[in-house]
């Protein structure tokens, strides 16, 4: 599944890709196929097909041919029981033989529509479902991800679980190869529903116990992780180190890659001091295994959590000791190499020591512009984009708009990065109206916007912010009833994702009571600045400084209207703000004189 986390799976898994399965003998087996051992869409062992025959059976019934002017369908020879599994095997021979994908796609039809015809009516063909797996597998390699669809969504329904573990086998087959494709195609959200159903047939078929399901487990984590649901990620994290504890060897790789997985997902969920815990224990397994570069990697992400506890000086020997691994094992100009500088220049930043802050910018840079052989697009743009946030973080809103631009370039044909082009091109919103260029920052959101639409973020809380961003764009160009639909949106999103009493939420209603006084709506943005205000007296405390700004506004409002504030006593204790430490520099921005909230 492209784009998940960075935890390396220990090295003799197998990978979870979409591939064209491998031939499979055709003789009967006296035991029943076991579930593949790891969640890729194709597993090492297919399903054993039904065994070919020689003639055809004359009580076998054979589906009404359908009438299409398709050659393909008027062929009669594909009715030959027999043609279908040399059509499929041509298939796979000419994949291997590198002749052209095209070609395979010919054979593959070909062999979909021969073990369709054969099929006997009323029994489920796995023969017919593995050439579809095929078939899907080629659609996919020739990027025609939208055609691979209904071919796996016809293959999934073919199996019957019930049947036995041959059928159990091609359904979760089907199911991850499924999900795959729409991952690659950035719908993120039915990629987990297909993966989650594949994981149910696994553990009905296998028990919720076997080593296979914990792989499967782990695959489905890290889809969660990159869809950012961390509670039902570290759940089926837990579960697959419970399995692999089970059954592997103590400080095993596979432990220590469940153990990286769950520091990530504590990280997300900010609890440091467990991601550190699992960090240094899965570097103990690493270095038990004898596996220095990843201990390395580990390393690095050491040193993240260090520097998120500000402690500095740790984060910084953490870095400096995998630097010094990396270098050694892979050269001065590796990407990894790049990745450690961006991490020092991000820490002097936060330290205030930009000149070496620059001058690690400036080495990772250079090692972007001139990759070593084999870097991927994907691993260049995500260096360029941190360090674009750097550039962000000491007022180089140019510098930065020029690495997003170039970083975004990278990715623009690739398949499965709609997300990440979508969270570049909101990135590059911001920095058009830091620059006053409200106009680009509006098409940019507004290109965010349909991507997210499309990939099925539409509800995440990453989502309402996008569309918060793109209202104060429109506002800027005086859009204003465009700019009251998009923050209404806004506010119902972020109050289902965060909850009423979310700094983001609370931006976006003061965005819309500020939008409906500029419309002439003075008694709906009465009743939002009077919600707010509420919310903040009897749950957050009016010590913010954002309450007096709110309270100021809502004065003028109502004298507008000709009312005064009916206001109730409240206890001491409703108004303390448990973040009154906070000082107005490092309250929300404001975009001066407007009353909106960035």
């Amino acid at each position: 599944m492209p784009g998940l986390v960075s935890v390396k799976t220990p090295p003799d898994s197998a990978p979870l890709r979409i591939s064209v399965p491998e031939p499979q003998p055709q003789p009967q087996r006296s035991e029943p196929a076991p579930i593949s051992k790891t969640p890729s869409p194709h597993p090492k062992k297919p399903p054993s097909p039904s065994p070919s025959r020689s003639k055809p059976s004359p009580t076998r019934s054979k589906k009404p041919q359908p009438a299409s002017p398709d050659p393909i369908l008027a062929d009669a020879s594909l009715d030959n029981p027999d043609l279908g599994p040399f059509l499929l095997k041509l298939a796979r021979d000419t994949i291997a033989s590198g002749e052209g994908p095209n070609k395979a796609l010919d054979y593959a039809v070909r062999a979909s529509k021969s073990f369709e015809r054969c099929a006997v009516d009323g029994e489920p063909s796995l023969d017919l479902a593995m050439s579809l797996h095929v078939l899907a597998a080629i659609y996919c390699s020739l990027g025609r991800f939208e055609e691979a669809v209904p071919v796996l969504d016809r293959a999934i329904r073919v199996p019957e679980v019930q049947r036995g573990s041959d059928h159990a086998l091609a359904a979760f087959s089907g199911h991850m190869q499924l999900g795959d494709t729409y991952s690659m195609l950035g719908q993120v959200d039915r990629s987990i529903e297909c993966y989650e159903e594949g994981l149910k047939i696994q553990i009905e078929a296998l028990g919720d116990t076997d080593p296979r399901v914990g792989e499967t487990c782990r695959y489905l984590a890290e889809a969660h992780v990159q869809a950012m649901q961390f509670e039902r990620a570290e759940e089926l994290c837990k579960k697959t180190l419970e399995i692999h504890r089970a059954h592997s060897e103590p400080a095993s790789l596979e432990e220590a890659a469940d153990r990286r997985l769950m520091a990530l997902i504590c990280e997300a969920k900010g609890d440091y001091e467990s991601a550190l815990e699992h960090l240094v224990l899965a570097s103990m397994a690493m270095i038990a295994n004898g596996q220095e570069n990843e201990v390395a990697a580990i390393d690095v992400s050491i040193g993240n959590i260090y520097m998120s506890l500000c402690r500095f000086d740790e984060a910084v020997f953490s870095y400096q000791k995998a630097l010094t691994v990396l270098k050694s094992s892979k050269g001065d100009n590796h990407p990894s190499v790049a990745s450690v500088f961006v991490r020092l220049a991000d820490l002097y930043h936060r330290t205030g020591k930009i000149r070496e802050s620059k001058s690690y910018c400036e080495n990772s840079l250079r090692i972007y512009v001139k990759p070593v052989p084999g870097t991927t697009a994907e691993e260049i743009s995500g260096g360029l984009t941190e360090i674009s946030a750097i550039y962000e973080s000491m007022d180089e809103p140019e510098e930065a708009l020029k690495l997003l631009q170039k970083a975004m370039k990278l990715l623009e044909d690739k398949p499965g990065q709609q997300s990440t082009i979508a969270g570049i091109e909101a990135r590059m919103g911001v920095m058009f109206c830091m620059l006053g260029r409200y106009e680009e920052a509006r098409s940019s959101f507004e290109s965010a916007v349909v991507k997210l639409r499309a990939s099925g973020e539409k509800k995440s809380p990453f989502f309402g912010v996008v569309l918060n961003q793109m209202g104060l764009a429109c506002v800027q160009l005086f859009k204003i009833d465009e700019a009251a639909e998009l923050f209404e949106e806004a506010r119902g999103i972020l109050e289902q994702e965060c909850g009423p009493c979310h700094q983001d939420t609370l931006g976006v209603y003061s965005n819309l009571a500020a939008t409906y006084d500029a419309m002439g709506r003075v008694e709906d943005a009465i009743e939002i600045l009077e919600y707010v205000l509420k919310l903040r007296e009897e749950k957050l405390g009016i010590a913010n400084p954002d309450f007096e700004d709110e309270k100021r506004r809502l004065t003028e409002l109502l004298k507008e209207a000709g009312r005064t504030r009916d206001r109730k006593a409240k206890s001491l204790e409703n108004l303390i703000d448990p973040n009154s430490k906070k000082t107005k520099k490092e309250g929300t921005k404001r975009w001066g004189g407007l009353g909106f909230r960035l």
